[in-house]
């Protein structure tokens, strides 16, 4: 049977008090794991989803056809438009 090891390095510092890491110690036992890997276990998908959530742009089907009728006939640049690539050119 392989067996996933993963070496975690970094640290974290979690202040608990002493009912809510008793609690935490019993739930880890339950489940055979150390506190650090239930805990992990536990909040590592809510992490990803929070992130998940806040990364994601979601258009309605207006704006989604605006963006893709945009991305097919691009508008003319503006004249700021050009002074700032002519600047970001000059930088290079």
């Amino acid at each position: 049977m392989a067996t996933n090891c993963v070496t975690r390095a970094d640290r974290i510092e979690l202040r608990a008090t002493k009912e809510e890491k008793r609690l935490l110690a019993a739930a880890a036992a339950y489940e055979r794991l150390d506190v650090t890997s239930f805990i992990m276990r536990n909040v590592l998908p809510a992490a990803r989803e929070v992130v998940e959530h806040a990364e994601r742009i979601v258009l309605s089907a207006r704006d989604s056809a605006r963006v893709l009728k945009l991305l097919e006939n691009p508008p003319k640049p503006t004249s700021a438009l050009m002074a700032a690539a002519h600047r970001c050119a000059r930088r290079k």
